[in-house]
């Protein structure tokens, strides 16, 4: 058994489900943590990607295989790059979690400041790539796709504001005035949906992978876990928060997409509102409520390691950012600006 993923076992369910397999299988841990554990699993002519939930903490919820393997099949040869769908175990009866298996995709992630520096020199160019990915996503007619049903776009936004607040009350670690001045401000300011799109949910530049010589090519956007139907705005918003300096904490590393380096995150709205030609009608609403989720986020962290299920990179600490995100969003209330 390696990391979590018993290999014997993996190759009898491979080889059952008609994948061709050359050979014995190696598996390599990509990435863990609070997210979905990925893997490298390769044998001796191909190279695949494995995906299951975290062994511990896990909110199934946020860590649904079959949503994350669902969009990326429903996607395949659209104008928004996916790894290719290989197989989905969705019960979990054979390596103990479900799991998806998609085909591997060269390229480079970027993840932290070192990774950014390698591309510096194009860094606006890549995240107008970017940002055209996601226009396109927010193009695609759910219905056309199969994902009719992926989703309920009415009532989205009041819903996201209802989901927030309830998930302050279970992972709150200390009573924070902001918050209830915060959701009440956003009850208050619910506007009429900007429209109704494939949501990613999760969007910025180290949930894709991108070519490794030329970093302005998206090969794939990846951690699909958080997808739904609903307003594009708010993936474009989440997008512009996480470029806040306080993500560092939330996520316990010098994340690159928190980089001074990259472009502020009026210029990326204004950008995916040309592309997509979009309006950022109501963007102060759109904005505080980003910032009102991250902050739970970062509050729900520091929550599960104090009870011991979420240990990984300064987890303890990720909530001294929670008072800096609800002030955010009460001045983008006031302002339109983080």
């Amino acid at each position: 058994m390696t990391a979590d993923v018993d290999i014997a076992t993996l190759h009898r369910y491979l080889t059952g489900a008609g994948v061709p397999v050359e050979g014995e299988l190696r598996l390599e841990l990509i990435s863990g943590g609070r997210s979905n554990l990925t893997y490298k699993v390769s044998d001796d002519t191909s190279t695949w990607v494995l995906r299951r939930p975290p062994v511990s903490g896990a909110t199934p919820s946020a860590h649904d295989m079959s949503r994350e393997y669902t969009v990326c099949r429903a996607l395949q040869d659209t104008a928004v790059p996916v790894a290719r769908t290989v197989v989905l175990e969705s019960t979990g009866a054979v390596l103990g979690a479900p799991f998806g298996v998609v085909e591997y995709v060269e390229g480079q992630v970027i993840r932290d400041r070192d990774d950014l520096a390698v591309i510096s020199k194009d860094t606006d160019a890549v995240c107008a790539a970017l940002v055209g990915v996601l226009a396109e996503l927010h193009a695609i007619a759910p219905e056309a796709v199969g994902l009719g049903e992926f989703g309920r776009p009415d009532g989205f936004l009041a819903r996201q504001v209802a989901l927030w607040a309830r998930q302050w009350e279970r992972v709150k670690t200390r009573e924070l005035p902001d918050v209830r001045t915060l959701h009440s401000a956003l009850v208050d300011g619910i506007p009429a949906l900007s429209g109704s799109s494939i949501l990613h949910g999760d969007f910025r530049i180290d949930n894709t992978i991108l070519d490794a010589a030329d970093p302005t090519i998206v090969r794939a956007v990846v951690d699909w876990e958080m997808s739904t139907l609903g307003d594009p705005l708010t993936d474009v918003a989440l997008m512009c928060v996480y470029r806040m300096q306080a993500f560092d904490t939330v996520l316990g590393t010098g994340a690159a997409w928190t980089s001074a380096a990259l472009p502020a995150p009026e210029t990326l709205a204004h950008e995916y509102s040309r592309i997509s030609g979009r309006d950022l009608a109501h963007w102060n609403f759109y904005l505080a409520l980003a910032a009102f989720k991250v902050a739970v986020i970062a509050e729900g962290i520091t929550f599960r390691a104090q009870r011991g299920s979420d240990a990984g990179n300064d987890a303890a600490h990720a909530a001294e950012a929670t008072p800096e995100f609800l002030a955010a969003g009460l001045r983008a209330l006031r302002s339109g600006q983080l």
